[in-house]
């Protein structure tokens, strides 16, 4: 293959994955002629595990103009932020169709459920919610929310630029888990099926492109603090989630990744509120 053709073969597969990985982690629709063109194979969805924080793109663009919307249409308003950050996060949640935070929901039944690994595997199974996964679920929803009308409060600017950086940066983190963990779901049956092999070195950079230009336009919008805080804070909820599906489960499962994702971006946002 000459480098003539090398190119538009590169750029081909390169949509095709990220096409995948929007179908799969969205409810925006890929079908007919263009899912005939995208096509699949399980090698293929493994590989659009790169493109996640690109998805991230989509969810952050989604969740500003909603945010946006809001705080233009009650400026100066007390409760403005506020109903500015519910919005934005229904908006998201829709967009994704809960997908991670169900994960969360899950891990929280199952490691609050039992201290036992197979137990605690059964329990994350059940589709059914539990007192765990209510309040688990209840209380993101509430500080995702708080600390986006907190940072709303603070200037627009500031909400908008922590959307766009912890919708990215959040759906990196859990990335990190499959190179770095054994998967330990039902293989057949897990959400996380096209994860179940571990992702390369070279996949995991491709996925930390797609949150260079996010960070960099956040950081040309926010003083440096603001973006070193928040990726710390991110960090560092990374680091607990690992450490506990390490010493709990001996690996990650499917719900393990999405509760992960939905740590990293709480995370995120309070590092930017900590920061102003």
């Amino acid at each position: 293959m000459n480098a003539a053709t090398a190119v538009p073969s590169f750029v081909g597969r390169f949509v095709r994955h990220y096409l995948l990985a929007l179908q799969f982690f969205t409810r925006v629709p890929v079908t007919g002629r263009l899912a005939a063109w995208v096509g699949f194979s399980p090698a293929m969805l493994r590989a659009s595990a790169a493109h996640f924080p690109g998805v991230g793109w989509i969810a952050a663009a989604v969740a500003c103009a909603v945010a946006a919307a809001g705080l233009h249409a009650w400026p100066g308003q007390t409760f403005g932020p506020l109903v500015a950050a519910a919005l934005c996060t229904a908006a998201t949640v829709w967009l994704t169709g809960g997908f991670h935070e169900d994960g969360l929901a899950d891990v929280a039944d199952g490691l609050g459920g039992s201290a036992d690994r197979a137990r605690a595997l059964q329990i994350m199974k059940d589709s059914r919610l539990g007192a765990y996964g209510a309040m688990a679920l209840v209380l993101a929803l509430l500080t995702k929310v708080a600390l986006l009308a907190l940072l709303g409060a603070h200037s627009p600017a500031a909400m908008l630029a922590a959307l766009c950086g912890g919708h990215v940066f959040s759906r990196w983190c859990p990335l990190v888990l499959v190179r770095t963990l054994a998967h330990v779901g039902d293989t057949a049956q897990s959400k996380s099926k096209p994860l179940a092999d571990q992702i390369t070195n070279t996949a995991l950079a491709v996925a930390a492109m797609w949150c260079v230009l996010p960070l960099a336009l956040v950081a040309c919008l926010q003083p440096a603090a603001f973006v070193a805080t928040a990726v710390a804070s991110s960090l560092l909820a990374l680091w607990w989630m690992r450490r506990l599906l390490a010493r709990r489960l001996q690996g990650f499962t499917g719900d393990g990744l999405g509760a992960t994702q939905q740590l990293c971006e709480i995370a995120f946002y309070l590092g930017a509120a900590l920061a102003l």
